[in-house]
């Protein structure tokens, strides 16, 4: 994973994809030390450092928050999608996240004071973009020189076709077989 340097980032990656560590007592008065969550086998996260001067960026660091330099350039290297770290994607996907969804948007009327209306929101947009929603950038050349349009879930194999948002929201959640 990488990302820029936002501080919550890197609790939030330990808290989705780390492992519980209880640490043995020690025998000595006192409260135990309470359990902590390190970074799971394999888990590789880098972040992008900005050096600015007058507001412009002259320089671009790479910095290893977990694995190892070695370990994190080598998943860049075997990656499809790109050969360096950059926050690209993840600005990309909170641009369009803010876009899709008011409730994400600073000063607006759209606020969620409910934290479930909230979550449910961002699921419906995140899920129907996916979906529903043709992106440009991922559209290929097809027959006769046309281009054919692709949603993010095509282009990971999860559907051949453009869903219409009808047929999204009323597919069935759980597959009776």
């Amino acid at each position: 994973m990488t990302s820029d340097e936002y501080k919550p980032y890197k609790k939030a990656i330990l808290k989705a994809y780390g492992r519980v560590v209880n640490p043995q007592r020690t025998g000595k008065p006192g409260r135990p030390k309470g359990s902590r969550r390190i970074p799971a086998k394999g888990l590789k996260y880098a972040t992008v450092h900005k050096t600015r001067r007058k507001g412009r960026v002259v320089k671009i660091d790479l910095r290893v928050i977990f694995g190892s330099k070695t370990e994190v350039e080598a998943a860049i290297e075997a990656s499809a999608v790109s050969k360096m770290i950059n926050t690209a994607f993840i600005e990309r996907h909170n641009g369009t996240d803010r876009n899709r969804n008011a409730r994400k948007v600073r000063k607006s009327y759209c606020f969620s004071k409910d934290w479930d209306a909230h979550n449910a929101m961002t699921y419906f947009t995140m899920y129907s973009y996916n979906f529903c929603w043709p992106v440009r950038t991922l559209r290929v050349r097809g027959e006769n020189d046309r281009w054919l349009s692709r949603t993010p879930a095509m282009v990971a194999g999860l559907t051949d076709h453009i869903w219409s948002l009808r047929e999204w929201l009323t597919y069935p959640a759980v597959q009776l077989t």
